[in-house]
């Protein structure tokens, strides 16, 4: 059944109420395809008071997995699944290319495919073992929340879903090719001007995004005035006192449910960001918004997806190739800078707020391993 001839009723109240978890560029698919009960469990689970990335993603793969079981079945999405359609939904996503090649039948099918991509929902495949065990996972946390029991831990499902990934080896890429380093700041921020509206604060979100710890796009995009305090001024040896302010980050992605994650700026980028603030006439709300081609600055914050558009617009200026970088090589280009200046990846781990040490450690280490001794044996 073609997507497009999909008609749910959805009423704009309840879609409002989690328009700020759906993301932007699929919203009004997602609204064709969202059932109300779907909705209600948003709601729900936005009341909970879960982060807004744990709720875009959930949004996000419900969506996906409405669609495809309306193209693959002609149904929407049962609750709760069987384990036949589990199993469906790993072999049509997770598939061989070469076998495919000598094989149309392998894999999903071509008009599956098609309803997909002409939805919006699926640009490449297969998927990575990795995004179908999260969509996997999203369907059974939402599963639970309908009250229901699922097959997601049945012994089929798991071998099915080991064995794929064995098959199917993908090389792990990460979200942005090239870390956003020193140097390569330098030149990004060169493009930015210091009169017009959007020179100040594309250099106010690249400042502060690099400097509070490699932020991520959601936490720059949510920033509110509320958020900031100012701290006493920084004594130093050889010039006047730096600025300092922290940023209140609330409840992140990597803390408890009532922990208070603080990072703080000091000097230059401190600078930046009050001289945006000043210039936009910011005393609350939204840090960061969107300014219109007259350069009027709106009231509306900035959505995630555009503080990576600003990233790789600043990089295309520089004369970079936007492919290679994106809104997270700030924060990967964060640790790499640290461990390039011998900043102990504890203390820079309390500024980028991961808790992981494996997996700061695999953007510090890099850069310690390419210029250490142990690289350089002969």
């Amino acid at each position: 059944m073609p997507l497009a001839c999909i008609n749910v009723e959805m009423t704009t109240e309840p879609l409002d109420t989690i328009a700020a978890v759906l993301p932007i560029d699929r919203r009004d698919k997602l609204a064709e395809i969202l059932t109300n009960q779907d909705v209600e469990t948003l709601r729900h689970l936005v009341n909970e008071g879960m982060g807004d990335n744990t709720l875009r993603a959930l949004a996000s793969d419900l969506g996906y997995l409405e669609a495809w079981s309306r193209a693959a079945t002609g149904s929407p999405l049962p609750w709760p699944a069987p384990e036949a359609l589990l199993l469906k939904f790993v072999a049509q996503h997770l598939w061989d290319p070469e076998k495919r090649a000598a094989d149309p039948d392998h894999g999903m099918p071509d008009d599956v495919d098609q309803a997909l991509r002409d939805g919006g929902f699926l640009r490449t495949g297969p998927h990575a073992p990795a995004t179908v065990g999260r969509r996997l996972a999203n369907w059974s946390t939402l599963t639970k929340w309908r009250g229901l029991d699922g097959a997601f831990t049945s012994p089929a499902l798991r071998s099915a879903l080991r064995l794929a990934a064995r098959a199917v080896p993908r090389q792990r890429r990460r979200k942005s090719a090239k870390a956003i380093t020193s140097d390569v700041l330098a030149k990004l921020l060169a493009t930015c001007g210091d009169h017009s509206p959007r020179d100040l604060r594309d250099r106010a979100i690249l400042m502060a995004a690099f400097a509070s710890g490699g932020r991520r796009r959601s936490e720059i995009a949510g920033l509110r005035v509320e958020q900031l305090t100012v701290e006493p001024p920084i004594e130093v040896a050889d010039g006047p006192p730096l600025p300092s302010l922290a940023i209140h980050l609330g409840r992140t992605k990597n803390s408890g449910v009532n922990q208070d994650e603080v990072v703080y700026l000091t000097g230059r980028p401190v600078d930046a960001l009050n001289a945006w603030l000043d210039a936009a006439r910011i005393d609350s709300g939204s840090v960061f918004r969107a300014i219109d081609r007259w350069g009027n600055v709106s009231r509306r914050a900035l959505d995630p997806k555009a503080v990576n558009d600003i990233v790789k617009q600043r990089v295309a200026m520089a004369g970079l190739k936007p492919g290679e970088f994106s809104a997270h090589g700030l924060r990967s280009g964060y640790l790499t800078e640290a461990a390039n200046r011998g900043i102990p990846l504890p203390e820079a781990m309390e500024q980028s707020r991961h808790r992981s040490v494996q997996q700061a450690s695999s953007y510090y280490n890099s850069a310690v391993r390419r210029s250490g001794k142990a690289a350089r044996m002969l």
